[in-house]
């Protein structure tokens, strides 16, 4: 086992940008691998997956302190996530490492991540309503079952605990307050990713070397990134992380080069008339607003895959 040094600096960049923004490494720390370094998708996501591992502890703990975790919700979404991440991880087993079955796989990532980008885009159009704290009414099969879903994506794709699961989370419970959102939703994808991370050990999709150069860079710069954020600048940098992760699904699916051309300006032309927008608001919110608090840091440490 040893090290790739240029693997390592791409994990520090995406994970201080995951830091950052709070963006889940699954919409960017796999397509890195795969489309810049070359990694198997299967070997990717379950890398991908193990670093994870290593760095929501942190999270989790802060918003533990907070008392920001809905501890019943997080209860009914892993006895549907936990499960459905290692038959996730199985079923990409079943895929096989052929060529073509990498191929398929792959085709399945882009899908999962053009969706991660969709319900990305759809957050913003339900921003939650800060309300008082209070109990919140579970309706079991409905929340078991977006646990199943969203931990079946995970275990297949590494993406879905920090795009789909809390987009539907969202919808369920529109007042929820952000910071109960965020550290419920965090909270939950602890054992979602352990149980995903013990599938690819069963199933043996895992490489040490590129997993250890992940862990090195990612797990230190994802720490620096989250106490570096402010709400101002997480805001601006976030639809172009967006649209990165929008690009690379309409890569995997085979979009044509030349098609991508266009689709690329289009689509950062787009996340900058967002940005812009973006900017222009925080730019009316009172000063203190702007100051990166406890419960920022605890929300932008939120590094789901």
């Amino acid at each position: 086992m040893h090290l790739n040094f240029a693997l390592v600096l791409g994990s520090v960049v995406i994970g201080f940008l995951v830091g950052l923004t709070g963006m889940g490494g699954g919409a960017l720390m796999t397509p890195m691998l795969v489309l810049l370094f070359g990694v198997a998708p299967s070997a990717a996501i379950s890398s991908d997956l193990i670093a994870a591992l290593f760095m929501k502890p942190l999270g989790v703990a802060v918003h533990w302190h907070k008392k920001t975790i809905q501890p019943r919700l997080v209860r009914y979404l892993c006895y549907g996530s936990a499960p459905a991440a290692i038959l996730g991880t199985y079923v990409m087993h079943l895929l096989g490492s052929t060529k073509s079955a990498e191929h398929r796989l792959q085709l399945i990532l882009g899908v999962a991540l053009l969706v991660g980008a969709a319900a990305m885009i759809a957050r913003a159009f339900f921003p939650t309503r800060q309300v008082a704290n209070g109990p919140l009414r579970i309706n079991r099969p409905l929340i078991i079952g977006v646990g199943v879903f969203g931990g079946f994506m995970v275990g297949l794709t590494s993406v879905g605990a920090g795009s789909l699961i809390i987009v539907m989370l969202l919808l369920i419970y529109p007042h929820m307050r952000t910071d109960q959102l965020v550290g419920t939703d965090l909270a939950q994808s602890l054992p979602l990713t352990g149980a995903a991370t013990l599938g690819t050990l069963l199933f043996g999709h895992v490489q040490l070397g590129l997993t250890a150069s992940i862990i090195v860079g990612s797990v230190p710069a994802v720490i620096l990134g989250s106490f570096l954020s402010a709400r101002s600048f997480t805001t601006t940098l976030r639809p172009y992380l967006g649209a990165v992760a929008l690009l690379s699904g309409l890569k995997y699916v085979g979009l044509p080069d030349d098609v991508m051309g266009v689709a690329a300006i289009l689509v950062f032309g787009v996340a900058t008339l967002v940005a812009l927008r973006s900017a222009h608001g925080a730019a009316l919110d009172p000063p203190a607003i702007l100051m990166p608090s406890a419960h920022d840091v605890a929300s932008d440490i939120a590094v789901q895959s």
